[in-house]
């Protein structure tokens, strides 16, 4: 039989191995809010994080992964890649973090790993605590992904700033928004932990059948404390350590449900904090806390999750950031980066095959607009005194006396960044704008007559949310 050159070259083509490119795996993030280096295992002695533990087991543990010292500067460098600096958000526009009806945020020019995603077919959804502005053209929806749910910035903030002088002031009703519709008006947190995990669980149910990105940053363990009923009083401790061990149970529910639906292998879970742990947390053995340029304010615990994809337990000193999730599900995806510099990198290789070699030839430490530190290696310069992170990870024994060379080369290392990124109120050429709303500015609760959100929805569309 005579076979057609069409024919012919069908039957070549199925002959060959296939080229086809595998299914795009799925991604979640999650972020805990003011977590402490070792308030989870595998980082500290933690009975009540079995769930992290067993994640750890299954996976890679990071050891020197970095945020930033607070809230908005740490999501602006998960979602961009970038320094907060770079994206004009080191700093809100009258406060180190961006505050309800504030008129800073990110800016909607900026291309988040959201947009980066949805343009590869993803289902992107927001689920938790956004504090990247509250003005609509700030908010999730506005910035690639096609869901959110939760509050729009943290979970003590009120419309206005609290006086100077007033410790204790009760904390603010909060907005629980569904995409940008107000749905509930939240005074008792005790459910947010497990609605947020509702939520989620949801999520991954409606989206098993196709590629998709979930962005879980939970509003615990920022004060004001709460946890479900379930779990007050579970670790015989404060309520501080009972809202972490619901984290946990959070975690485990979303992993066990991935088994479930036989996403496990196809899908590749990061795990962190958004900063270091305030003074109730366990911040061993790094030395300072949130909003510090200490390791204990910048370097977080985290994990990455993949089975059959990510080994087994393994660790890495390598420092990473939280600038690394951009170019790293990128590169997973088949995505192109932004065309804008970014300063993130690939961990893509490193998720196979586990390494300590640095990616980051530099990492720089900025609190607020200032430029505090840079580390190389292990070497670590915080002004004008050095440290060695290898021998010295508390941070105890300044030895800039002894290395004078190490002291001027890491000197220049910060003189170069600042001829990038500049320093305090000067920005250099590489800094980008933040947004900046346009129209009045509109307050999701309060007396304002600015306020001009969508109305109130049924409460029964918050999962868990009591009934008033």
């Amino acid at each position: 039989m005579m076979l057609t050159r069409r024919q012919a070259l069908a039957t070549l083509a199925a002959s060959l191995p296939s080229t086809a490119a595998p299914a795009q795996p799925n991604f979640i993030v999650i972020t805990i809010d003011d977590l402490g280096y070792a308030d989870v295992q595998p980082f500290g002695d933690v009975p009540y994080t079995p769930h992290l533990k067993r994640m750890a087991e299954e996976g890679l543990t990071f050891t020197s992964w970095y945020a930033a010292p607070v809230c908005s500067p740490s999501r602006s460098a998960l979602l961009t890649g970038c320094y907060p600096r770079r994206v004009g958000l080191s700093f809100g526009s009258w406060h180190p973090v961006l505050m309800p009806g504030d008129w800073h945020g990110l800016n909607p020019s900026e291309m988040t790993v959201a947009e980066v995603l949805k343009a590869r077919g993803y289902r992107t959804g927001c689920i938790g605590k956004w504090h990247l502005g509250d003005q609509p053209e700030f908010l999730p929806t506005r910035q690639g992904f096609d869901s959110y749910f939760g509050i729009p910035y943290s979970n003590d903030m009120r419309p206005t700033p609290k006086p100077l002088g007033i410790a204790q002031r009760p904390h603010p009703p909060l907005p629980m928004v569904r995409n940008e519709t107000l749905v509930h008006e939240i005074k008792d947190q005790d459910f947010l932990t497990a609605a947020y995990t509702a939520e989620a669980v949801s999520f991954l149910k409606e989206n098993r059948r196709r590629p998709f990105f979930l962005y879980l940053p939970h509003s615990m363990v920022h004060a004001p404390l709460a946890a479900g009923q379930t779990w007050r009083g579970k670790t015989g401790k404060e309520l501080y350590h009972d809202s972490v061990a619901e984290i946990d149970w959070s975690v485990g529910t979303i992993l066990q449900t991935l088994r479930d639906l036989n996403l496990d292998k196809n899908t590749l879970v990061f795990f962190m904090s958004d900063n270091g742990g305030t003074p109730r947390a366990d911040n061993k053995p790094l030395r300072g806390n949130k909003a510090s340029t200490w390791e204990g304010g910048i370097r977080v615990p985290a994990l990455a999750w993949w089975p059959g994809t990510v080994p087994a337990g393994k660790r890495s000193q390598a420092i990473t950031s939280n600038m690394d999730i951009l170019p790293t599900l990128a590169a997973l995806a088949g995505a192109p980066l932004p065309k804008v510099r970014i300063d993130g990198h690939n961990l893509s290789g490193m998720l196979r095959r586990p390494t300590d070699r640095h990616p980051y030839d530099a990492f720089f430490y900025w609190s607020a607009n200032k430029l505090e530190a840079v580390r190389e290696g292990d070497w670590k310069l915080r002004q004008g005194e050095l440290y060695n992170l290898a021998d010295d990870i508390g941070e105890t024994r300044n030895v800039a006396a002894q290395h004078p060379d190490i002291v001027k080369r890491l000197t220049a290392r910060l003189e170069a960044h600042r001829a990038d990124l500049g320093d305090g109120d000067q920005p250099g050429p590489g800094v980008r704008a933040c947004g900046k709303a346009k129209g009045p500015l509109r307050f999701w609760i309060g007396r304002h007559p600015e306020s001009g959100f969508p109305p109130q929805a049924p409460v029964k569309d918050v999962p868990g949310a009591p009934v008033d």
